[in-house]
Order: C-alpha cells, then sequence, then structure tokens
C-alpha cells in the first residue's frame, strides 16, 4: 500500500516536489487518480502568484508546506495548488492533468462528458472533475477530503518529462513543466 505524503513531504522546492509528484496518487473525497503533469511556481520568479509578495489571495501560498493553494483561473475554473518549501517563502505547485481512476462517474457527472481522457486534462478540469472549491484553500493535504499517496517502492521507476510552462507570458523559459512519459491524459503534449 503507498505511504500517505505528509508535510515534511512538500518541504522541497517547487521544480523538485513538482517533479517528484508525478505518479503519485490524489484523491479528494475519494475522487481522483493518479498525477501526470505539473507545474512549479517559486517566489522568485514573476509568473508565480506569489512574485509581489503577500497578498491576500495568495496567503497559503506563504504558509506550512502541504497545504492547498486555491484559486480562480480566467473567472471560470478553480485551480489545485500544492505549497510547499519552507514557511514564508512563497512556493507551490499546480496540479495539471491527472489520469482518472478512482470516482469516474462522479467526474463525469461535475464535467458533463464521457471522456475519460479529457476529465482531468488541464488544471481548471482537474478542479471541476475533484469539486475543488474555494472551500478546500488552505487545507492540509495530509487530512480529509484530501488524501496524497506516494508512488509505490514497488512501482517501476517513473519517467518524467520536462517542458516550458503552458499559458504564461513571465519566465516562460523556465523548464518547470513537468509530465509522465507516454501518459495520454496530459493536458498537452511536450
Amino acid at each position: 500500500m503507498p505511504r500517505r505524503l505528509h508535510p515534511r513531504d512538500f518541504e522541497k522546492d517547487a521544480p523538485s516536489l513538482a517533479h517528484a509528484l508525478i505518479g503519485a496518487t490524489l484523491l479528494v473525497d475519494g475522487v481522483g487518480g493518479i498525477i501526470v503533469e505539473t507545474e512549479a511556481y517559486d517566489r522568485s520568479e514573476p509568473a508565480s502568484h506569489c512574485y509581489p509578495g503577500p497578498t491576500p489571495r495568495n496567503q497559503a501560498m506563504f504558509g506550512p508546506p502541504g497545504r492547498a493553494y486555491v484559486y480562480r483561473s480566467y473567472g471560470i475554473h478553480w485551480c489545485l495548488n500544492f505549497v510547499c518549501r519552507e514557511e514564508h517563502h512563497g512556493a507551490g505547485v499546480l496540479i495539471r492533468a491527472l489520469e482518472p481512476m478512482q470516482g469516474l462517474d462522479r467526474m463525469r457527472e461535475r464535467r458533463g462528458l464521457q471522456d475519460e481522457r479529457l476529465l482531468c486534462a488541464g488544471p481548471g478540469r482537474v478542479g471541476q472533475a475533484l469539486g475543488i472549491s474555494l472551500a478546500h484553500y488552505g487545507l492540509r493535504l495530509d487530512e480529509p477530503p484530501f488524501e496524497v499517496l506516494a508512488v509505490p517502492a514497488t512501482h517501476p521507476p517513473v519517467q518524467v518529462l520536462a517542458g516550458p510552462r503552458i499559458g504564461i507570458s513571465k519566465a516562460v523559459d523556465l523548464p518547470w513543466r513537468f509530465g509522465l512519459r507516454g501518459s495520454r491524459f496530459l493536458s498537452r503534449r511536450f
């Protein structure tokens, strides 16, 4: 049985955590799947919500590692990030895509479609499929409704791709988007 991640597991810099999360399992109230795509964001670079320093919107990103940072994208989609690094720094990992594994009927109902490949292929889709809302903001990732499980030790080594992040206009040269090689559930090819 895979071990549950604890707050100390999130005490990494954002790119290291984003890479390490590929192949882990994310469940919210028992709905979710395997993390197949992530993006790293750090206070040191201008694409991050943390770049200007703490604000009411991004306060969770400056708190303890192992918490959820939730924000609304384009006024439409709730996006889920995992807070990482040490407190007061401001860093996180955006969950960009999952391979749906559990609760597919609930995901299909929430998303209004049947195609399992499109249920969680993109951060807005992940948020909708998992039922993410502002109520999840700041919650611990090691307590219900969240369950984040490490890649099982018996699992073959995960092959991770890296490339530039998507949908940003600043710090576009950083190769801080990570994905599971060969996954058909990525939001976009590498």
